[in-house]
C-alpha cells in the first residue's frame, strides 16, 4: 500500500491519522485478549485460576439498584437512594413532605 503523504490534503492526512490510531489501539486490545486467554489456559492446565496466581480478586458484579422512592408528580421517575439525590427528591424534603412521604 504506498500512498504519497504530500498529494493528501489537510483533512486526509488526519482521517488517515485518526485510522491509525484506531488500529493501533484494536491490535493492542486484540494482543491483551490474546495474552489473557493463553494464560488463563496456561493457569486452569495447572490447576489454578489465573486470580489465584496473580492475587487480584475477580471483578463483583453488582445488581442494579432497587427504586425506594417515586417522584409524586411523575410515579416511573424513581430513585433508588444512592448517588445523588434528584432534583425532584431535594425540592419535597423543602415542601415538608419526608423521605417516608415518597417511598413506594
Amino acid at each position: 500500500m504506498d500512498i504519497n503523504l504530500n498529494e493528501l490534503s489537510l483533512k486526509e492526512l488526519k482521517d488517515l491519522q485518526s485510522q491509525v490510531a484506531k488500529a493501533i489501539s484494536g491490535y493492542e486490545d486484540r494482543r491483551k485478549r490474546e495474552a489473557l486467554a493463553e494464560l488463563e489456559e496456561k493457569a486452569r492446565t495447572l490447576g489454578f485460576s489465573l486470580a489465584e496466581l496473580t492475587g487480584v480478586s475477580p471483578a463483583r458484579k453488582r445488581s442494579p439498584a432497587v427504586a425506594k422512592y417515586a417522584n409524586p408528580d411523575d410515579p416511573a421517575d424513581t430513585w433508588s437512594g444512592r448517588g445523588r439525590k434528584p432534583r425532584w427528591f431535594e425540592a419535597a424534603l423543602q415542601a415538608g413532605k419526608s423521605a417516608e412521604d415518597l417511598a413506594i
